[in-house]
């Protein structure tokens, strides 16, 4: 087994990696960027490290520090997690390169998967159906013109190297081409550091289902059940579950073996993910994940089976333990509660978390990253927690979300619970026909408001404090008990910080309808109008980027736009003015 690993991750997953490491009594290196310093995975790590400033690719994009860390804190191996270099087939053979273990797929699995059009013609080779699409990048509007005059609309763009949503737009119409094409194209370039996009067919009203498999370097393969993912807003999931109650025996058995045949076709090792979308019990190609997915904990509660130590295990080169799919033991349910306001169409919510209490009991798993005081950062993506619950069939497990959704506390920041708990009350999912559009085309979660922040008790006499210590870049941390902090006698006193009360629904609308205000802290990636310009109701007038997702920032009245504040490149607070319309 191996004795030591790296994580190069941070937030819910690096805390996963580590619990499921320290079980199988391997010493734990933890990374952490400056704003890092105080989260929970560097506290539970054997050792942690600095690897840079806040920005991903100054911390945990940086593979030359990541591997020199790794040689330092002689680490035997290094494990990814999921987002970041995850994917990364350079950093894969990098990591090989410099005789680490890579815990993850091998880098010319990660290559071809990685390339959403190479890995459709390996799905044709390997006898997969896929949605039709486009077998070449596309950059010209005219290209994708003539792909929806062929096979009708809507289509999708698509980033070719990348997933979750991300550089992905729906066209409905081929006046809508050109925007979507560069909006797609500029977001995949943001988030996966590749502008090239390609288009398919866009199948209404389907279902999101993947199939878990594990590989060994032995040539053995095995799936491991399927998840739906349907619950998605902004083409991104919201809530996972296991079983598919939409799958028949045989339906299942075939979903199955083409997942494996997939891998195989891919010369996969290791834990990965195959996504289908499902119309009818027909199922579709869509792409393969090359890591270990943020559902997995629901393929783990209905088999049994530690995910992560089965990585470490192929990763030492040990056989599968078996190659027959597990019968599924009950239900399972992932709801993701991340930082988002339902409310304003789910934007990211970053900010402070004041209050937080995660539920408990009998079939409630959570795993997370967070807790009072931790800051949720507009420099990564915004999950802060997982709450996956189990049942003996789906009524129980829903009727047990239910309850644990209404125990979870959360304030400081807006999240995804009361959205969650509105869903699985909403006919459709309770009686499982929803689809990747119920939640956008069926809810509405505009009347959800956002709590405010508890008050801070003024009463306090000695409070628990964190000393962070760096010495040649490694971490050490001291927990004292002081009293409160009091200003120097010489000076005023400094008035007492206490936390905000989060009202940003308010704050980003603001009182008038003429004044456009950035909705979160992020950066103005396009300004498509200039001062002076007449506008409509519903026109973009810049794009902001928060978070590695695009919002557009409409005009909300129809009039002239007599100031304009940003300009591309510009970083906005949350509530900045950046148009004024009169």
């Amino acid at each position: 087994m191996i004795k030591s690993v790296l994580i190069a991750n941070r937030g819910e997953i690096a805390v996963r990696v580590i619990r499921g490491a320290r079980e199988l009594g391997i010493h734990t290196i933890g990374v952490y960027s400056e704003i890092d310093r105080a989260s929970m995975h560097v506290a539970m790590a054997d050792e942690a490290w600095n690897i840079g400033p806040a920005p991903a690719a100054e911390s945990y994009l940086n593979i030359e520090r990541i591997l020199e860390v790794a040689q330092e804190a002689k680490a035997e191996a290094v494990h990814p997690g999921y987002g970041f270099l995850a994917e990364n087939a350079t950093f894969a053979q990098a990591v090989l390169d410099a005789g680490l273990i890579w815990v993850g797929a091998p880098p010319d699995a990660i290559t071809m998967m990685g390339d959403k059009i190479s890995s459709r013609h390996a799905a044709d080779a390997a006898g997969v159906p896929t949605v039709p699409g486009t077998a070449e990048p596309v950059t010209e509007a005219s290209v994708v013109a003539a792909f929806g005059d062929e096979h009708g609309y809507p289509l999708t763009i698509k980033a070719a190297h990348g997933g979750g949503g991300r550089g992905m737009r729906v066209v409905r119409s081929g006046d809508e081409i050109p925007a979507a094409l560069e909006s797609a194209a500029r977001e995949a370039d943001a988030y996966f550091a590749n502008s090239e996009v390609y288009v398919e067919k866009y199948l209404e009203n389907a279902r999101h289902i993947e199939a878990q498999v594990l590989f060994d370097t032995h040539g053995a393969g095995v799936f491991l059940g399927e998840r739906d993912c349907s619950i998605q807003r902004r083409h991104q999931k919201l809530i996972e579950e296991a079983p598919a109650s939409v799958f028949d025996p045989e339906t299942r058995a075939a979903f199955g073996e083409a997942a494996v045949a997939m891998g195989r076709q891919a010369g996969y090792v290791g834990a990965g993910t195959v996504e289908f979308l499902v119309v009818d019990h027909a199922f579709y190609f869509l792409e393969m994940n090359t890591r270990l997915q943020v559902e997995h904990p629901v393929t783990e509660m209905t088999t049994g089976i530690d995910l992560v130590h089965q990585q470490f295990r192929v990763a030492a080169g040990e056989p599968l333990e078996t190659t027959d799919t597990p019968q599924a033991r009950g239900h399972a349910i992932e709801f993701r509660i991340n930082a988002e306001n339902p409310a304003t169409g789910f934007l990211p919510d970053p900010g402070t978390i004041i209050e937080y209490q995660a539920p408990d009991g009998f079939g409630v798993r959570v795993d997370s990253w967070v807790g009072p005081g931790t800051a949720v950062s507009q420099y990564y993506d915004n999950l802060m927690a997982k709450l996956i619950v189990w049942g003996r069939d789906r009524t129980e497990a829903l009727a047990r979300g239910k309850r644990a959704l209404n125990e979870f506390r959360i304030s400081g920041v807006a999240t995804t619970i009361p959205a969650h708990l509105r869903i699985i009350e909403h006919p459709a999912f309770v009686d499982s026909e929803h689809h990747t559009k119920t939640v956008e085309d069926d809810l509405d979660f505009s009347d959800i408001a956002v709590p405010t922040a508890p008050a801070v008790p003024e009463d306090e006499e000695l409070s628990e404090r964190s000393l962070t210590v760096e010495i040649g870049g490694r971490h050490y941390q001291v927990r004292v008990w002081a009293p409160e902090m009091t200003a120097h006698p010489d000076r005023r006193e400094a008035p007492r910080r206490r936390p905000p009360r989060l009202d940003r629904l308010a704050a980003a609308t603001g009182g008038d309808p003429g004044v456009v205000t950035a909705p979160m802290q992020g950066t103005i990636v396009k300004v498509s109008k200039k001062a002076g310009d007449p506008v409509a109701v519903g026109d973009s007038i810049c794009v902001l980027e928060a978070m590695k997702m695009e919002n557009d920032l409409k005009s909300q009245v129809s009039g002239e736009i007599v100031d304009l504040r940003v300009q591309p490149g510009d970083t906005v607070a949350a509530g900045q003015v950046v148009a004024v319309v009169r």
